[in-house]
């Protein structure tokens, strides 16, 4: 019986020290919260078209020679990928410039943020119906995006083209329909989902176009009538959660969209594209 009872309790001790390592936050594939360990796959969501390519073509197998898993979800709205982002459905994204971002961030209390810039294609003003921008009639039907901080650009390039006049204290960055002044060919506004602008020119006379719809509907760059002179402020950026600054992931990202590699690729396939500010002058 001591013999018997000696083996239970030897038992019953090997049982409990099994348990203690299999709970140790040192124990392998384990964190301090006994979480798995972060895996090497990284989530990333960009409008379909040039920055999904971006990734596809670029950002991807970069990253998978340092081990990385892509993967690649595209949108077609300009609202689900930084909610996406926010909830961690997502790691990274790719679609918005740094006023959308900032703007959309403090609306609606996120903590994301800018990481880099990217190459981005410049909003643009398209017809099917023109040939110039010399044939605007008045009462003429213009489509431009709806969200807020892509219509105040194609207000600003309505004015810039002298077919209407803007509020002389109106911010630029902020301008609506509202701070119209003065409208004198009576042109008719249609603000549209920035998705749904290319799909407008067989209605309208002519179309604001972001230039990542643009070329993802099969219009080229060289078809716009117009094409904006893009501020650096709207040249698109690549968005993290505040959280994930400083993830060794974070860095190799970053890495990845500012590598010889990936400027060989740009200097290839997307040309005419506005490049990022700590591009220029640099090989």
């Amino acid at each position: 019986m001591k013999r018997i009872s000696m083996l239970r309790v030897t038992l019953t001790t090997l049982f409990a020290v099994l348990l203690a390592a299999c709970g140790r936050s040192d124990a392998p594939g384990a964190t301090d919260a006994g979480k798995p360990a972060a895996s090497k796959v990284i989530k990333l969501g960009a409008t379909a078209g040039c920055f999904a390519d971006q990734i596809r073509w670029g950002i991807q197998p970069i990253l998978e020679k340092k081990g990385y898993t892509i993967e690649l979800t595209e949108f077609s709205d300009y609202i689900q990928p930084n909610i996406a982002l926010a909830e961690g459905s997502l790691d990274a994204n790719t679609f918005e410039h740094v006023v959308y971002l900032e703007k959309f961030a403090s609306e609606r209390k996120l903590a994301i943020q800018p990481l880099t810039q990217v190459p981005t294609a410049p909003l643009g003003l398209y017809s099917h119906k023109h040939q110039s921008l010399d044939e605007l009639a008045d009462g003429a039907r213009i489509a431009l995006p709806n969200d807020p901080t892509n219509q105040a650009r194609a207000l600003v390039m309505l004015e810039k083209l002298g077919w209407l006049t803007l509020k002389p204290d109106v911010d630029p960055i902020r301008a609506s329909e509202k701070d119209v002044a003065t409208n004198p060919r009576k042109l008719e506004l249609l603000p549209l989902e920035a998705a749904q602008l290319p799909r407008s020119l067989d209605d309208v006379d002519y179309s604001f176009v972001n230039g990542n719809f643009a070329i993802s509907s099969g219009l080229l760059l060289t078809e716009a009538l117009k094409l904006e002179d893009t501020a650096d402020r709207y040249i698109n950026v690549v968005a993290i959660r505040t959280a994930d600054a400083d993830a060794p992931w974070v860095r190799d990202l970053e890495a990845a969209y500012n590598s010889a590699e990936f400027k060989a690729l740009v200097a290839e396939k997307f040309d005419g594209f506005v490049l990022p500010v700590i591009w220029r002058g640099a090989p």
